[in-house]
């Protein structure tokens, strides 16, 4: 084999653990989802409230109060399209007359 070769081999073997050791997760917090796609906390739970952001309210061991979670799937969605459009003031109303 070639140095080229060998060198290819070893990175190739490289890129392999790391696939398998990358954790995926079902479920991210509101700080996770921020973290990942490198916006601010407070930023990323405005678009879970104004519904840029598929998330749905949790249990957070903090007694009444539910913190948003966000599916993978909506986290991959996000990254391959971006937000979700913005709603309009009379689907705003309607969703807060729910």
């Amino acid at each position: 084999m070639t140095t080229l070769e060998q060198r290819l081999e070893r990175i190739e073997g490289m890129l392999a653990v790391l696939v398998s050791c990358q954790h995926q997760q079902s479920w991210y917090s509101v700080d996770e989802f921020a973290r990942l796609v490198g916006r601010s906390t407070f930023t990323c739970r405005e678009w879970c409230r104004h519904g840029r952001i598929a998330a749905s309210k949790k249990g957070s061991g903090r007694g009444p109060h539910a913190a948003w979670a966000i599916s993978r799937e909506e986290l991959e969605r996000y990254q391959r399209e971006g937000l979700r459009p913005a709603k309009t003031i009379e689907e705003s109303a309607e969703t807060a007359g729910r």
